[in-house]
């Protein structure tokens, strides 16, 4: 048995945030039908790099779907649109606001065909307000929201997050979201609507940023690796090369990273005897650190530090990551099947203990449930499906 086992899904998306989100659906046992042009499909599966002509992007964010190719552009695919939301529980769109209306499928048409239809509406802005019908991908809701100014080295320009964390982020929203409207319907026996942005998710991860702005107009910027609220915690070059990030900035823990030092001394030094003037004299305790840290390898550091019970870790390549043991025990790093070959991948990042995720389906060829889909969920005989292929609708 899986959490959402019955459920169907109609994906609409494209790109990482939809897709993702329809994907943990699905991983959590929904029925997911990913639709999309005939032919080539989604245009983000051109993006290389690709395996057996298929993009590397596609893969991270489609497993635990079926691919049905139909021809939204002409009526007889909207046609057989409109009867799959009939019988579908969620839709997932990530279009931008007001596209949905224009192809003649707004909330109130969706309500009146299926009541009980969940709608998620993932965008950039959201469906309402002065920018709702303006283009956004990541890296703009990065650059709008703050978090981009928040990030890289203080004398550095402002930087991207290394990974489109807005994307997944809005992605993981739109899933919660959907999950609470599923809850309600037990109660309403009613759909909804579920609309979640890039930007607002984006400004959610501001920690402390919004506040501190409108209470005391202290603005939050870049401090690289450093901890905002603790000192010493930061990045530390080691006498290799490598990277060490450290933990240590707390009153309970400064006195393990002295005891790791060997430097008792330093717990003495009012500079350094209490969090707050820690924070105060920062580069200074930085320094002392970074001192120590050069004299050793990386590895070694490690070994030192965890000997103390001290939070840390080697600053690990991908190369290493994805060998990672932990990572590899916990189903981390899953092969899935695809085109005669297995391709690696994240597994699923939520265990539970009686209703498991999983991962049942490889990423779906395009178009290569047409068939089982139109069969079993609208009960289409083979004439009438073969009657679509000749008119080029899937």
């Amino acid at each position: 048995m899986t959490s959402l086992e019955g459920i169907r899904v109609i994906d609409l998306s494209r790109f990482i945030a939809g897709p993702y989100c329809s994907m943990m659906l699905g991983d959590m046992g929904a029925e997911v039908v990913k639709i999309e042009p005939p032919g080539e499909g989604e245009y983000a599966r051109c993006a290389l790099p690709a395996v057996g002509g298929t993009s590397l992007y596609t893969f991270i964010v489609n497993r635990n779907k079926k691919s049905l190719a139909i021809d939204l552009r002409s009526p007889e695919g909207l046609a057989v649109l409109r009867e799959l939301i009939q019988s579908a529980d969620v839709l997932v769109e990530n279009f931008r606001a007001g596209t949905m209306e224009k192809m003649g499928l707004g909330w109130p048409v969706l309500h009146a065909l299926n009541p009980r239809l969940i709608m998620a509406r993932i965008s950039g802005f959201g469906q309402d307000g002065p920018l709702a019908g303006k283009q956004c991908f990541d890296g703009v809701a990065q650059a709008m929201s703050g978090l981009m100014d928040m990030t890289g080295q203080p004398d550095g320009p402002p930087t991207m997050i290394g990974s489109f964390i807005c994307d997944y982020s809005t992605g993981m929203y739109a899933a919660l979201g959907i999950l609470a409207a599923l809850n309600a319907r037990h109660t309403t026996d009613e759909g909804q609507v579920v609309d979640v942005s890039l930007l607002e998710s984006a400004t959610s991860m501001l920690m402390t940023a919004i506040p501190q702005q409108q209470l005391f107009g202290t603005t939050m910027t870049r401090v690289g690796s450093r901890d905002r609220f603790v000192s010493p915690s930061n990045t530390f070059r080691a006498g290799d090369g490598r990277y060490v990030l450290i933990v240590g900035g707390d009153d309970n823990m400064f006195p393990r990273l002295i005891r790791a030092m060997k430097q008792p001394g330093l717990i003495e030094d009012p500079r350094f005897s209490t969090m707050a003037s820690r924070i105060e004299h920062t580069r200074e305790v930085e320094a002392v650190v970074a001192e120590w840290m050069l004299q050793h390898d990386a590895d070694a550091l490690v070994a030192m530090l965890e000997a103390e019970g001290l939070p840390c870790a080697k600053v690990a390549t991908i190369d290493e990551a994805v060998r990672s043991e932990q990572l590899r025990h916990r189903g981390g790093i899953v092969e899935i099947p695809f085109a005669g070959q297995t391709v690696p991948m994240q597994g699923v990042t939520m265990h539970l203990s009686q209703t498991p995720l999983s991962v049942r389906r490889p990423i779906p060829q395009v178009g290569e449930h047409n068939d089982e889909v139109l069969q079993g969920w609208l009960g289409y005989d083979a004439e009438r499906i073969a009657a679509l292929r000749r008119a080029q609708v899937i």
